[in-house]
């Protein structure tokens, strides 16, 4: 029985993967709900998944996570860009124009500030961390605008795959605290409405962060916050290999 429901897991991975997603998310937020503090129930299970892609590279000695084993090859087109850009565009049909508009120019600013904030602090802190390579510290402070702009920029610069892997780090602990802090500070910044929303998802970036901090407080709002933390994400990949690295090789020379 055992070997036949393997045979169809391996060779239907993604409906696997689907499965093993189902049960870690159920798993999850039953764990949030029994500390009464439900609204986490998405950054439990992103660590969940963490811990099982570590388990399983320390198993398999390889550089995909779950993916590396066979029965959860799946794991590997689930959570790849094709889907996870779908995700992202599908999230969209749930605007409204009127209320898209309504962002305008604080939407816009808050893009550029967001996108340089995260770089200046990501960069100040690789350099008190001792890096003093400026292709070093543009892919760490690119990795703290988010885990995509990251190795973007890591690839572009050349940087080497420890630094690369070091701003994805970055990238997903901010990914994570967004989903944990969203719900208990939204009341005290205003947070919502779709305007604010998408001032939020254009200063804070992580689409998956902010979407789901955002399902955790009024799921309503997670396609305006969604929307501009897109755009977030497309103008950092941009923006940091280009501009953002002649600036901190013109600071350090």
């Amino acid at each position: 029985m055992i070997d036949i429901i393997v045979k169809i897991f391996t060779k239907n991975g993604l409906v696997a993967a689907f499965l093993l997603i189902a049960i870690i998310m159920m798993v999850s937020y039953a764990f949030a709900e029994f500390i009464k503090q439900k609204r986490m129930g998405s950054a439990i299970a992103i660590v969940v998944g963490l811990a099982l892609a570590f388990v399983a590279g320390k198993i398999t000695g390889g550089s995909k996570g779950l993916a590396d084993i066979s029965l959860f090859s799946g794991v590997g087109l689930m959570g790849g860009a094709m889907l996870r850009d779908y995700a992202i565009i599908s999230t969209a049909y749930g605007v409204k124009f009127e209320n898209l508009k309504k962002a305008g120019i604080p939407g816009v600013v808050s893009l550029f500030f967001g996108v340089t904030f995260s770089f200046v602090v990501g960069g100040l802190i690789a350099f008190a961390l001792g890096y003093k390579d400026p292709v070093d510290i543009a892919t760490i402070g690119a990795g703290a605008v988010t885990f995509i702009v990251g190795p973007v920029t890591g690839t572009a610069l050349g940087a080497s795959s420890e630094v690369i892997a070091l701003s994805i780090a970055a990238g997903v602990v901010k990914s994570v605290l967004t989903m944990i802090i969203t719900p208990f500070v939204a009341k005290r910044i205003g947070l919502d409405n779709p305007t604010s929303a998408m001032v939020y998802g254009g200063m804070i970036g992580t689409t998956s962060g902010v979407a789901g901090g955002l399902a955790a407080t009024d799921p309503k709002l997670v396609p305006y916050g969604a929307m501009t933390a897109t755009f977030y994400t497309g103008l950092g990949s941009l923006l940091c290999p280009s501009i953002g690295f002649v600036i901190v090789r013109a600071l350090l020379g």
